[in-house]
């Protein structure tokens, strides 16, 4: 019975985490939302999320946050027409703190990005060279809301 509530708990995490990033993207939000607010949403104690979801998938729920993050990130830098900052500032980040969380995220700066992408070097994946993104306890937090 805990195996379905867990699988329930991450789903509906999930596409918390969707909606509000997509709210993010198109303006009707402008801040991220903390883990306790996604708790709140989902009627149980930020702890019980936070340990659900990492004994259900191995990982910590900001692994999924910064992940679905990069992804967004990386839309968004392809298109040459946005710059840096602006992308920046529709995720919520100063432009110097959204470089270095680019980098520790994607392992470059979202400049060396556009120019690998500019290169044709087959980095538009989600993911560069196929390295996943290292466990939470491994990262730098960047975020104040984690």
């Amino acid at each position: 019975m805990a195996f379905n509530r867990s699988a329930e708990i991450l789903k509906d995490y999930l596409a918390i985490l969707d909606q509000h990033l997509n709210d993010v993207v198109e303006g009707r939000e402008d801040k991220m939302l903390e883990l306790k607010e996604i708790a709140a949403r989902l009627f149980i104690h930020p702890t019980h999320l936070s340990n659900t979801i990492k004994e259900y998938t191995g990982h910590h729920p900001c692994y999924f946050y910064e992940e679905k993050l990069l992804i967004i990130a990386k839309g968004l830098l392809k298109d040459p027409r946005n710059s840096i900052a602006e992308v920046a500032r529709r995720l919520t980040y100063d432009p110097s703190n959204f470089t270095k969380w680019f980098k520790v995220y994607a392992g470059l700066n979202p400049k060396e990005y556009r120019r690998q992408l500019d290169e044709g070097s087959g980095i538009g994946s989600n993911r560069l060279s196929g390295d996943p993104i290292p466990p939470f306890t491994e990262r730098q937090n960047t975020r104040a809301a984690w």
